[in-house]
């Protein structure tokens, strides 16, 4: 058994920052990678930003240069660090993880349950 959890979200005035964190924990061999996807009322989910077990990361262009995906030294986190957050930015947050599940082997895809971010005046 997987469980992901977020953690961090809020309300942010335009131009603010945040930090948002995720936890993956359970029957975990190893993490393959880990992601953050967005959803914004009456809009299918995006893909935010992806990162590797060898620390390689990618950007949606919307945020590239605004927001960082990293990991801890504890493999089992990353963060998504969003400077100069924009209205639009606003949305439910959530992180995906790529997993070898320890006691099968096989590589599932485990969901948090996502946490709000609102970027409001």
């Amino acid at each position: 058994q997987v469980q992901v959890v977020e953690s961090g979200g809020g309300l942010v005035q335009p131009g603010g920052s945040l930090r948002l964190s995720c936890a993956a924990s359970g029957s975990i061999f190893s993490i393959n990678s880990m992601a953050w996807y967005r959803q914004a009322p009456g809009k299918q989910r995006e893909l935010v930003a992806t990162i590797t077990s060898g620390g390689s990361t990618n950007y949606a262009d919307s945020v590239k240069g605004r927001f960082t995906i990293s990991r801890a030294s504890a493999k089992n986190t990353v963060y998504l660090q969003m400077n100069s957050l924009k209205p639009e930015d606003t949305a439910v947050y959530y992180c995906n993880a790529n997993v070898i599940v320890a006691t099968s082997g096989v590589l599932k895809v485990y969901w948090g349950q996502g946490t709000q971010v609102t970027v409001s005046s």
